[in-house]
Formats: C-alpha cells, structure tokens, sequence
C-alpha cells in the first residue's frame, strides 16, 4: 500500500512538474536549421547541411520507458533515409536523470543494443533557462498534434519538412513508426524544396561526410556478429503522466 502511495505521489509531482504556464505560439518565420550544434564527438555541427532534407529531431534518454523507440527510429532511417529523411538524435538528463551517462557510454549504448546510425549529438538542455535556442524556437512554435509549450518528457519527435520549417510535433508516447508519423513522413518526402526559402543558408553542401561522425560509423555489434536489441520493460510512472533565438551554437 505504501509503495503503491508513493508512486501515485510521484505521478501527481511529475505531473505538476510537467505543466507550466500557457505558451502563446507563434508562426514559423525563419528555418529552425540555422543552428550550430555539437555532435556527439564533440564537433560543430551547421543544422543547415540537413537542408534539403526531411528531418525529425528527437530528445533521447538511454533508461527511459521510451528507450525502446531507438528500434524503430533506426528502422525508419534503414527505410527512408535514402528518400531524404534524416533523424536527430539529442540526449537529454532533465527528466529524473535517465540520460546520465558521457558521450561515449550514450554512444556505445546506442550501437550495442539498438545498431543506431542516424545522427547523434551533444547532451542538452530542452527546457528551463537554460534549454539551447533549437528547442527554444521549436517549443515555441505553433504546432499539431501536439502544441506549443516545453518538452513534456523524453523521445518527443518535430518533423520538419525540406525547408526546414515544422511541420508536426509529436508527444512521447506516439512511436516513430505510428501510422500518423509515417504518413506525414512520407508526405513531406514527397514535395520539393523550394529554391530560395527565407532565412535559409545558401550552398549548403548535402554531402554525407559533413554529417556528425557518430552517424557515418557502423553500428557496433556484439561478439555473435549481431546487433543486441535491448527490451524496456513498461514505461516508468513518469513516462506515463507525462507527455506533454539567436543563431547561437548550443
């Protein structure tokens, strides 16, 4: 009975945690990739390489009841990203700790258990004072299905269409692979970028070499040859209640 107390008071906290005060949304004006980032080995990443590109960016967390998304995140850049979708992933520890290890432990985590080649970058801060100016604007914008407003808990997913402006943000209980993500997913392949799109940089190489390293190397696999598939139990209590600018370098 007392445990079964402290978890519904962990649920109420969380959930007063994860509520703030309303967010006037405003209208994307400008490309949301006209930033610098850090990639996972540390270097300098131009968000205006991704232009051209579909992209998806994502908050990640390694002990997350949503870590398991990481499976079909990979499976979705194995289908499409020859199409022209690119996944960002973007670790994050402002959500009961779940993502408290160095580059390199999220680096060979991701390879171990879950064959991750897409995109991966430096830790960062997602909301509160000091949440970099990428999730500054993207919180802040007027999304569906999802609203605007602070990031709610870790794996929520903004797509961005070939311009990079956004064009849906989902919470973190939608899968990267649900029927909703996909169809919009495929959409947005499908149309053209247009040629002078305002704010965007211009002779930005496509070139996969100028993708963070951690992307372009091989997944690492464990010593039968095969890449382990780690398996999440239920999401924690918080994962469940929970769901919900400069051109500085983050």
């Amino acid at each position: 009975m007392n445990r079964l107390f402290a978890l519904l008071l962990m649920g109420v906290v969380i959930m007063i945690w994860g509520c703030g005060k309303a967010v006037d949304p405003k209208q994307q004006e400008k490309t949301a990739l006209r930033f610098k980032m850090e990639s996972l080995d540390g270097e300098e990443v131009d968000l205006a390489t991704y232009a051209g590109k579909v992209v998806m960016i994502v908050n990640v967390a390694s002990k997350c009841g949503y870590t398991s998304q990481y499976e079909q995140l990979q499976a979705l850049h194995e289908k499409y990203a020859e199409q022209g979708l690119a996944i960002l992933g973007f670790p994050c520890n402002q959500f009961l700790g779940q993502e408290p290890g160095s580059a390199e432990e999220i680096r060979q985590f991701c390879r171990l258990n879950y064959g991750v080649t897409f995109d991966m970058f430096a830790k960062v801060d997602v909301k509160g004072k000091n949440a970099c100016d990428l999730y500054r604007l993207l919180t802040s914008l007027d999304t569906k299905p999802k609203v605007a407003g602070k990031i709610g808990w870790n794996f929520e997913k903004f797509i961005l269409d070939r311009n990079g402006f956004v064009v849906a943000r989902f919470g973190s209980g939608t899968k990267p692979d649900a029927p909703e993500v996909i169809s919009i997913i495929e959409t947005e392949l499908d149309k053209q970028a247009e040629s002078a799109e305002p704010g965007a940089a211009s002779g930005q190489s496509q070139d996969a070499t100028l993708a963070p390293k951690a992307a372009r190397a091989p997944a690492a696999k464990m010593d039968d040859g095969r890449s382990a598939r780690h398996s999440a139990g239920p999401p924690p209590v918080g994962d469940l209640v929970a769901s919900e600018s400069s051109e500085s370098s983050c």
